[in-house]
């Protein structure tokens, strides 16, 4: 067994009020010295998907910070109907600020994908490099949040968020794809119910009429767009290729590379992170 040290993650809390929705964010976060990588975890998700970057050794030296997502994990929001991907970028600007880092390296899953895509897209000069994890950038990616409509038993008659999730958690299940099964047992856990429908009608909202490619594309820093082996029928990646992002497929994956191939996952990311910010130098506000 190896001796070598882990650089540690330190948990935090960190009281927030957006929009008058009053949220106390449960984060990780260390100190460290170059860019920061900020990341940014996928809907019934949290921060922990990221927690093995202390095992990156080449990462040892940066600065971390991920936290989980209003709705999501030990973060409390007084209002769960406020959540929404805009919300999420104003609660994203406020950790930012309230940690004092003004330019960063962003990883985003699924939801946190689209997260930092809009993030970037609003303030570009601040993203030093973006690694995609099947965030969404076009409508056939909403395979997961369109069920929100596909299989609605939420409506304003019969309001039953639970019955959804429940339902929802099931037709994850038995999914054929790497580690749904894995990821549907951890929502009961990992997601309040109440959450589950702003989230996802926004982020289809965003998929049929954000111009997400057109965004993605536009960025003016390197950008990977990594997916899973059983993904690679995504129509777009071709043409994501042809305008310059960098792809990664992950073997043995599909949606949750962080679960089934998570080895493989973070080789990717650290090859990019130290490619894309080798001459970076971070500005405080």
């Amino acid at each position: 067994m190896s001796n070598r040290p882990v650089n540690e993650l330190h948990q935090f809390t960190l009281p927030l009020t957006i929009g008058g929705t009053r949220l106390e964010i449960a984060g990780m976060h260390r100190e460290g010295t170059g860019v920061p990588l900020v990341f940014l975890h996928g809907f019934g998700s949290t921060k922990e998907d990221y927690a093995d970057v202390v095992q990156q050794a080449e990462l040892a030296d940066r600065p971390v910070l991920a936290w989980d997502a209003p709705g999501c994990g030990a973060t409390t929001c007084s209002d769960l109907t406020a959540i929404s991907v805009p919300f999420l970028v104003e609660v994203a600007r406020a950790v930012l600020r309230a940690k004092g880092i003004e330019r960063f390296h962003v990883v985003g899953h699924s939801m946190g994908g689209l997260t930092a895509l809009v993030l970037a897209d609003q303030d570009p000069s601040r993203v030093v490099g973006f690694v995609d994890i099947e965030g969404n950038v076009a409508p056939e990616d909403c395979f997961l949040s369109r069920q929100i409509i596909s299989h609605q038993i939420i409506s304003h008659h019969h309001p039953d968020p639970q019955g959804f999730i429940d339902e929802f958690r099931t037709r994850v299940w038995a999914s054929p794809y790497w580690s749904s099964a894995q990821y549907a047992a951890g929502l009961p856990h990992k997601v309040r119910a109440g959450a589950v429908r702003p989230i996802f009608e926004s982020m289809v909202e965003l998929s049929d009429h954000g111009g997400l490619m057109d965004r993605f594309l536009g960025l003016p820093f390197p950008r990977m767009f990594m997916y899973g082996e059983q993904n690679d029928t995504l129509s777009y990646l071709g043409h994501l290729a042809e305008n310059g992002v960098e792809l990664a497929e992950i073997p043995h994956s599909a949606h949750f590379p962080m679960y089934s191939n998570a080895p493989a996952m973070w080789a990717r990311i650290t090859g990019f992170v130290l490619r894309t910010g080798r001459q970076e130098v971070p500005r405080r506000p």
